[in-house]
């Protein structure tokens, strides 16, 4: 991974673009801080996090919907 301070990214930002969509990596560092990560697009997840299923919970036994359907129907 390529380091740049934000002042040389700031100059460069087109070569460091095209460094970036060559497959490089750059990290960019301010008062000698890392503040941002830079990767091509293709080595990010593809899947945010909002888009993946969750988790389902399976527990043995009745299941508490059908539960509560049946409680409805008999108080009825």
């Amino acid at each position: 991974m390529k380091t740049l301070t934000f002042t040389e990214f700031r100059k460069n930002a087109s070569g460091v673009l095209d460094l970036v969509e060559k497959g490089e990596s750059i990290r960019v560092l301010r008062h000698g801080k890392a503040i941002a990560n830079i990767v091509p697009a293709e080595l990010r997840e593809s899947n945010p996090a909002w888009k993946r299923p969750g988790l389902r919970l399976v527990m043995a036994g009745e299941s508490l919907s059908r539960a509560v359907l049946e409680e409805r129907r008999s108080s009825l």
